[in-house]
């Protein structure tokens, strides 16, 4: 199974609106032997279009980045040290950001009309985690595979569903572990498409879904982001 690696990038208070400078990002990237594929996500402007997921601004991330492995050996060895994740996470201070880490499986899910992963391109990304527990995961999980992503496959204008849940890593990375139970990423080509999505009859189908979720609890963030494509040829 493919396995996908999350690092969360934080601002410390009054730099949330500062400009990032992408290219360490892009540069580190294509340096990582193993990677197969890589996202990078920074705020969309419109970060208020979901009419029934209302989520505090200030747990927004500057940035998301993810890299793509085709499986955990490959990238548990570029978490390690001298690895150019390293670097990102080493110049931290310079881009006034502080990073969380987290490794997951990943579920991909056909679209009507799905996104061309052979070319880079920039698109309008919704991710959404959930960030608490559920009393019965196995239950939680088993419902949401069977029910979820066959509504949200239905999204007018949808190009690509992925859902990702927790793995164990080791990691040569000295910061702090996200925890999150599950991700999910829904992608649209621009932010129109994703608010359009968002206000259709699929996400009021969706909302009613999730009140019929067994037992969770904890906060469920959802973040419109926009989405730098960055794929990579096999080497």
């Amino acid at each position: 199974m493919e396995v996908c690696f999350f690092l969360i990038g934080h601002g410390a208070t009054g730099l949330e609106t500062r400009s990032l400078d992408l290219s360490g990002f892009h540069a580190a990237s294509r340096d990582t032997e193993g990677l197969r594929r890589f996202v990078i996500h920074v705020p969309a402007k419109s970060d208020d279009c979901d009419p029934l997921s209302k989520t505090d601004a200030s747990a927004r991330p500057r940035c998301v980045l993810q890299w793509y492995f085709d499986d955990l050996g490959l990238l548990e060895q570029a978490l390690q040290p001298e690895g150019t994740m390293h670097d990102i996470v080493d110049g931290s201070a310079s881009t006034g950001l502080a990073f969380t880490q987290q490794a997951m499986a990943v579920r991909s899910f056909a679209t009507p009309d799905p996104v061309d992963l052979d070319t880079p391109t920039e698109r309008c990304t919704y991710l959404v985690s959930y960030e608490g527990e559920a009393q019965d995961f196995n239950a939680w999980l088993s419902h949401y595979l069977a029910h979820h992503p066959p509504l949200m496959a239905q999204l007018p204008g949808i190009r690509e569903l992925e859902i990702y849940t927790r793995l164990d890593y080791r990691s040569g990375l000295g910061i702090e572990r996200a925890t999150a139970m599950q991700r999910n990423k829904v992608v649209f080509d621009h932010a129109a498409s994703l608010r359009a999505a968002l206000a259709s009859p699929i996400r009021a189908s969706m909302k009613r879904d999730f009140n019929a979720f067994p037992p969770y609890s904890g906060a469920t963030l959802h973040f419109p982001m926009r989405s730098i494509y960055g794929n990579l040829k096999p080497k």
